[in-house]
């Protein structure tokens, strides 16, 4: 029984681990088209969702740590999509806001959820109760252990 477990058909972490690759190959054409990475993308959709956030908070949403999520901002920065400027209240935040171009890219976005519908083949009640379960997984793993660490054990 042990060895029929270690068998890669049935590891829960590749099937998500390749849907990944799946999913990086459905979205590079179409963020090609609108010169963003993935990982921009999702900056964007944070920011169209709630602008004028702080970096930390954006990468808290991302679980980014901030020497990983400052390259990504300055390229999208550079692009003219936001910008960067302390907090006036806390000059050790950093605020990030949508420039006038960074909200016109949503409109060119917004046909992207659609495309990963159709190409997932599933209806999107399958695919929000699927987004729903590995999100729970994702939040159950992020907090495996925490009270052993906490204890000291």
């Amino acid at each position: 029984m042990a060895d029929e477990q270690l068998t890669l058909g049935r590891f829960l972490c590749f099937a998500i681990y390749s849907a990944n690759h799946a999913f990086n190959r459905v979205y590079k054409p179409l963020l090609d088209k609108l010169g963003l990475t993935y990982p921009q993308y999702l900056v964007m959709v944070i920011l169209w969702e709630d602008d004028d956030q702080t970096v930390g908070r954006i990468g808290e949403r991302l679980y980014l740590e901030s020497s990983t999520l400052t390259p990504l901002l300055k390229r999208l920065e550079a692009a003219g999509y936001l910008r960067r400027e302390r907090d006036m209240s806390d000059e050790r935040q950093v605020r990030v806001r949508l420039t006038d171009s960074g909200r016109q890219l949503r409109g060119q976005a917004a046909v992207l959820p659609g495309c990963i519908i159709e190409a997932s083949g599933l209806g999107i009640e399958k695919l929000q109760q699927l987004q729903g379960d590995v999100s729970r997984l994702r939040d159950a793993l992020m907090t495996f252990g925490q009270d052993d660490e906490a204890s000291g054990k």
